[in-house]
């Protein structure tokens, strides 16, 4: 056994493409028989940027964008030697980010 608990954080900017990462992950780990809790999702952290349109005067005229960063947890509890193999095989969308902490 390698380690007591391995813990997965995904962060995305699209949320349909972090669910399929997550069901990918969540559905290796089931198949090699390790246990598991979560996907725990975690709070959207919302960025909110105020642009001028004009490039000299008119300051009433504005733009506001926004960056959404959705984000899960998986802990993957008593992980065996198969489970880390085919963690490592799997291939996740780029615009997914995963962290990894055993």
């Amino acid at each position: 056994m390698a380690a007591q608990k391995i813990r997965v954080k995904l962060k995305s900017f699209d949320q349909r493409l972090l669910d399929q990462s997550t069901s990918d992950i969540v559905g290796t780990v089931q198949r090699t028989r390790a246990k598991i809790a979560g996907p725990v999702p975690l709070p959207t952290k919302i960025e909110k940027f105020t642009v001028l349109r004009s490039t000299f005067v008119y300051k009433d005229a504005r733009d506001q964008y926004e960056m959404r960063t959705h984000s899960r947890l998986i802990d993957i509890l008593e992980p065996t030697e198969d489970t880390i193999d085919a963690l490592m095989k799997l291939q996740l969308p780029a615009g997914v980010m995963v962290y990894i902490k055993s």
